[in-house]
């Protein structure tokens, strides 16, 4: 594949709250110390629509709205790839709850919040856009997954794309079957035609089906338990501008390599 520029990044987390503060963890410069969430409001939003947000919706939209921001792109002729492996597990929750009551009534927001690619139809409401969107779920491989479709489409139609990836813990019982530890979100954007960018990003498929992992021992927990998390590796390379290979985990065992070449 060829190469694309990394624009802007976007990142949400306990302890990794925006980009600009995630950055002396990611360099090595001080531990990862996982703190709290705020409460997110993601502010380009109406306020009526704001209101019907869930927790999930919550955690990627600020995420991609930060690397929209940081590249100083215009978000309304943005292609975009969302990818989560679990999607809302709140919703999904909510609405088993109250399908199991003796006269059930599922409330409209959460019936039409439940879909996969809900936060990317809110996002397209946020920002006005009407580029083409997709909703990536791969499981453990949803980064790397995500990372492609955005890559593939960036390569296509020789235009920007947005990737935002993101996964939150399930309430209990799914939690039992499919464990998140912790919240995470990013987003990178991704520029085929930016060749004077000092990161430029090549993807392609290995046979090693090692993966990337972190020095930092929490937050490689972070990584481990979290799907979204997996791009940690390369977001660490981006914030030391060190030109690299991270292995991120794929389909069947396999694997991608992504190659980032900075300076």
């Amino acid at each position: 594949m060829s190469p694309v520029a990394v624009r802007g990044v976007g990142v949400v987390a306990p302890g990794l709250i925006g980009w600009e503060a995630a950055l002396p963890v990611l360099r090595g410069a001080q531990p990862y110390a996982p703190e709290p969430l705020p409460k997110l409001k993601p502010d380009w939003l109406p306020a009526n629509e704001r209101r019907r947000l869930s927790r999930l919706m919550r955690l990627a939209l600020p995420a991609g709205q930060e690397a929209v921001r940081n590249a100083g792109a215009d978000p309304a002729t943005l292609a975009t790839v969302f990818a989560s492996a679990t999607g809302d597990g709140d919703i999904i929750h909510a609405i088993c709850e109250e399908l199991a009551r003796p006269a059930p009534a599922v409330s409209p927001t959460q019936f039409h919040n439940s879909v996969h690619n809900a936060p990317a139809g809110y996002w397209s409401i946020a920002a006005n856009a009407q580029a083409c969107s997709t909703a990536v779920a791969a499981k453990d491989a949803s980064f790397a997954a995500g990372l492609l479709e955005a890559v593939t489409t960036a390569e296509e139609t020789g235009a920007p794309v947005l990737l935002v990836a993101y996964d939150q813990p399930l309430p209990f019982p799914l939690s039992e079957t499919r464990r998140v530890a912790d919240p995470f979100a990013c987003a990178l954007l991704l520029d085929p035609g930016d060749a004077a960018s000092a990161a430029r990003l090549v993807v392609h498929g290995v046979r090693d089906r090692g993966e990337s992992t972190l020095a930092d021992a929490e937050l490689e927990r972070l990584r481990a338990c979290n799907p979204a998390a997996r791009a940690l590796p390369l977001l660490a390379l981006l914030a030391r501008g060190e030109s690299g290979r991270v292995v991120a985990p794929y389909f069947s065992g396999g694997a991608l390599a992504l190659d980032l070449a900075c300076g």
